[in-house]
């Protein structure tokens, strides 16, 4: 029998394209439609950041697929085209042109949107966001200019890996952030000094402790920053990355359960049965955590894709992933597994030397690894994870010794 069902997806993400492509690798027969607002088939976000901005790939290798995979694969892909409603009762989604598209199951995956700069002169040409395959395309130009005067407002991942883009180039680069640290609130102190100064290492003007209260413009393009301080920097390309913040507004104009994202299960079902998010958008159930956890990383998005597929054909498992991501600045790579929020930690150790920059840290709570960061050592990611899940105790002389395997580091 032919399977008649319809099943929506609105976010041509990664998200939503590797969920298509897990409904059919698992047998699903129904019509599928992928329905993204962007213009550019599903893409990977992380090179818009590293390989394509620095131009080290060309955005081919971005593509979540080949450009002829979703024809083949008989997926109705639109692009260009906004969902504007959920009507639950009826089972549709409407369309910016008013039409309506019905569905036996609807999966969102909308992902989030750049937080914008609010302070006097934030709409002067030469102010740029990271989000998109545009926006990249149209970054990489403006920092590879011969000398370049790059301010990157926020020094998170996305600031920090632009400034390495960007001095990659010969940029002249400032970076500007409130807090003690680049990353504080994901590393902590320790850690983000390591950051710090490897930027500083690199030529970048680290600035600490203060924030941006304007930016000054020439004939309508930028030309300066004005810090907290009231110090004046010259700029004439200025990147704000100060967040990202989910994209709810149809989950929650639809009456869904909506907190800090889309709230779902370990499932990844919202509160109406036909209704399921993953990726950026998805605030999760996570059974390992045992909490509800939103994650703005490629993987997450990437995983989420086909346990979100399996869920909505009735065969899934809960979704209890350990959270990783991973950065390249400069020669410097990482991988980070797990989770340590302030508070949820109270001892960091490491294996190796930071200034080495060769090293692995540990976060640990009552002697369990909750989170771990391997520094330009590989192949030992797995193991850190495996730690993490087991929740073993482990012996901290052990766990910070290179010559014992990470796996062998539990207590007896």
């Amino acid at each position: 029998m032919s399977d008649d069902r319809t099943f929506v997806i609105v976010g041509a993400s990664l998200a939503g394209a590797k969920a298509a492509e897990a409904l059919r690798s698992k047998g699903f027969e129904g019509r599928v439609v992928l329905i993204g607002d962007d213009h550019e088939r599903p893409y990977e976000r992380p090179p818009l950041s590293k390989e394509y901005l620095t131009g080290k790939k060309p955005k081919e290798k971005a593509y979540v697929h080949a450009e002829g995979y979703y024809a083949e694969e008989n997926i109705d892909l639109r692009l260009g085209v906004r969902v504007v409603a959920l009507h639950r009762d009826e089972h549709e989604v409407e369309l910016d042109g008013g039409e309506r598209v019905p569905y036996d199951k609807l999966l969102l995956t909308t992902g989030s949107s750049v937080n914008e700069l609010k302070v006097p002169g934030a709409d002067l040409e030469g102010v740029h966001y990271l989000r998109t395959m545009d926006d990249s395309t149209t970054l990489k130009s403006a920092i590879s200019n011969p000398g370049a005067h790059v301010v990157i407002i926020g020094a998170g991942w996305i600031g920090l890996e632009v400034a390495s883009a960007a001095r990659g180039y010969g940029a002249q680069v400032v970076l500007i952030e409130p807090q003690p640290v680049p990353l504080f609130g994901v590393l902590g102190q320790e850690l983000g000094e390591f950051y710090a100064q490897l930027h500083r290492d690199h030529g970048v003007d680290v600035r600490l402790r203060v924030g941006i209260t304007r930016l000054i413009g020439d004939a309508g393009r930028v030309s300066a920053v004005v810090t907290s301080d009231a110090t004046q920097i010259a700029a004439d390309v200025v990147v704000v990355g100060v967040g990202i913040r989910p994209n709810v507004s149809l989950a929650a104009d639809a009456g869904l359960l909506v907190d800090n994202g889309i709230i779902v299960d370990e499932y990844l079902q919202t509160t109406d049965p036909d209704i399921y998010a993953a990726g950026d958008v998805a605030n999760a159930h996570n059974p390992h955590l045992g909490r509800q956890l939103r994650v703005e990383h490629w993987a997450n998005a990437h995983d989420q894709g086909p346990a979100v597929a399996a869920s909505m054909l009735g065969v899934g498992e809960p979704f209890a992933k350990v959270p990783y991501f991973f950065s390249d600045q400069y020669d410097v790579g990482m991988e980070y597994s797990g989770l340590a929020r302030p508070g949820d930690y109270d001892e960091l150790v490491y294996r190796g030397s930071l200034a080495s920059h060769e090293f692995c840290a540990f976060w640990l709570s009552k002697g369990t690894v909750i989170a771990g960061m391997n520094v330009n050592v590989w192949d030992v990611h797995s193991d850190i994870r495996a730690l993490i899940k087991s929740r073993a105790l482990v012996d901290v002389a052990k766990l910070t010794d290179p010559g014992v395997p990470i796996a062998d580091a539990t207590a007896p």
